[in-house]
């Protein structure tokens, strides 16, 4: 038994030995690959730094043998165009003829209501009527009056004509002619005081009817049966009418524009909601700047539509300058040195075509246009891609 263990131990640290003696010689193949691999790197630096020393000097002692390579360029002839500026805003559409319902007679509790919000509403509409009680009585009161007043002065004229006939008989006293002529003059004027006081009672009634003062939709009906009608609960209109066939579009400025904005500035419209763009001008200008905003109030007119709504959404683009003979740039063209802004051109000089700096001047910049006060010239070619890098006089190619 003992025999075999130890049999099986001198096995084991052979196998181990062998293994061993295995790895070593790996590791030493690679060892010397690696060794190998890194001279080959250093001939390779050398050698490429020996090409670089020749053909700098061969480019030196004979230039023309050198051949340079072209940058891919696009190049754009510059040309004058209209520019035009524009200042973006948000607005919003308004209606021009907004009419908010009033009582005449200070209000009261709401009898009975016609309209409800959305209802489309007809000039001289009945929109509401309120408790018209004492109203009536007061008219009943004042007819009944106007009535006794003209019997009476049916009955005074009727007695002044027959004291009339007497006194012309020389029958009676003038006394007597003086006092029923008198009785009939009070009397005429007394009816003629009922007369006003019953259209007066007639007038209040009347006012108990609330109706439209013009054609619109009913934007706001913030009133029930039963509640108090005063035209205006809090700070909001109780009732509004509005217009929606004569609309426009108001939108607010900040005051640096003051003195670019003013009546007749055009206006580009988008309305996103419907997919829309109108154009149209400024039809009204405020010379008074808000304190908190710091704004003033522009608006203007927009053709009747049905897809257009009060109270929606619009972009506007107010034009604040417009220069017909302008000289533009893409703005990604324009670059940046010690010595100021810049742009690159293609030049011919002889046969060749190369990249030459010119020094810029800029003004307005809109969307991706950027507006060239001077240092470029109708004719200059532009470098509208493969700018980036280039050095001047370095050669280029459109293909």
């Amino acid at each position: 038994m003992m025999k075999h263990l130890n049999r099986m131990i001198l096995l084991t640290v052979l196998v181990v030995l062998m293994t061993a003696c295995g790895n070593k010689k790996e590791d030493s193949v690679v060892a010397k690959k690696k060794e190998e691999l890194a001279k080959l790197k250093e001939l390779q630096t050398k050698t490429i730094g020996e090409i670089a020393t020749l053909e700098a000097e061969i480019a030196k002692l004979d230039p023309s043998s050198v051949q340079e390579k072209a940058k891919l360029v696009t190049l754009n002839t510059i040309a004058p165009e209209t520019f035009s500026h524009y200042i973006d805003l948000q607005g919003k559409i308004d209606a021009v003829n907004i009419s908010y319902v009033t009582p005449k007679n200070g209000g009261g509790q709401v009898k009975a209501l016609f309209v409800k919000k959305g209802d489309v509403v007809k000039k001289g509409q009945l929109l509401l009527q309120l408790d018209n009680t004492i109203a009536k009585q007061s008219l009943t009161a004042a007819e009944r009056g106007l009535q006794t007043l003209r019997t009476q002065l049916e009955f005074a004229k009727t007695m002044y004509q027959k004291q009339k006939s007497l006194w012309d008989q020389n029958i009676g006293t003038e006394v007597q002619l003086i006092t029923a002529k008198n009785n009939v003059d009070n009397l005429q004027t007394q009816l003629a005081t009922s007369e006003e006081q019953v259209k007066l009672s007639r007038e209040q009634l009347n006012f108990t009817n609330v109706y439209s003062d013009v054609n619109g939709i009913a934007d706001e009906v913030n009133v029930r049966v039963g509640e108090a009608f005063t035209g205006v609960l809090g700070n909001a209109p109780q009732i509004r009418i509005v217009n929606a066939s004569d609309l426009k579009i108001v939108v607010d400025i900040p005051e640096n524009y003051l003195n670019k904005v003013s009546v007749g500035s055009q206006l580009k419209v988008n309305l996103p909601d419907i997919g829309k763009t109108i154009e149209t001008n400024v039809s009204v200008a405020s010379n008074l700047i808000d304190a908190n905003s710091r704004s003033f109030y522009v608006e203007a007119k927009i053709p009747d539509d049905k897809a257009f709504h009060p109270n929606q959404v619009a972009f506007v683009n107010i034009q604040d300058y417009t220069n017909t003979k302008a000289i533009t740039v893409p703005v990604n063209t324009l670059q940046n040195d010690e010595k100021g802004k810049y742009v690159m051109v293609a030049a011919q000089e002889g046969k060749r075509l190369v990249a030459k700096k010119k020094m810029v001047t800029i003004g307005e910049l809109y969307g991706s246009k950027l507006e060239i006060k001077s240092g470029l010239t109708p004719g200059d070619v532009l470098i509208t891609d493969g700018f980036q890098g280039l050095y001047e006089g370095q050669l280029l190619s459109t293909k």
